[in-house]
């Protein structure tokens, strides 16, 4: 930031001014317009921290995140996460493991009540499988 050295002057009813060149001027409204986006960004993270600490927001687990980041369906990732295979995902949900296996490699994208079941079977949050659009394929 630049030096500032203002002036002080005096208007005609006797108020007391501060005089800056441009410079300074810029200078300051850029420090404090830093300043104001800083505080939003730490209001934004407190007010997201307090919905993953009062339960009304949940993040995908980092193992889950880096297994699709390698290439793994956000289904597969969440399957093996849990430390089931497909056959014990299909026995929990009455599905045929062939179908989970479809639903996997994105041949079928199963219907909400079919995505909530597994959310169930996997003890994962509903809205981390899709919401409410879902169409069986």
């Amino acid at each position: 930031m630049i030096p500032i050295r203002p002036q002080t002057i005096r208007s005609p009813s006797g108020e007391e001014l501060i005089v800056l060149t441009r410079a300074e001027f810029d200078a300051l409204i850029a420090a404090a317009a830093d300043q104001l986006e800083d505080a939003e960004d730490v209001a934004i993270f407190d007010g997201r921290m307090t919905a993953l600490r009062d339960g009304r927001d949940a993040r995908l687990p980092a193992e889950v995140t880096a297994a699709m980041l390698s290439g793994d369906s956000l289904l597969r990732a969440l399957r093996r996460w849990k430390g089931l295979t497909q056959a014990e995902l299909a026995e929990r949900t009455n599905l045929a493991q062939g179908y989970i296996s479809d639903l996997e490699t994105r041949r079928k994208i199963g219907t909400h009540e079919t995505l909530k079941a597994i959310a169930a079977a996997l003890d994962v949050e509903t809205s981390w499988l899709g919401g409410d659009d879902h169409r069986e394929t």
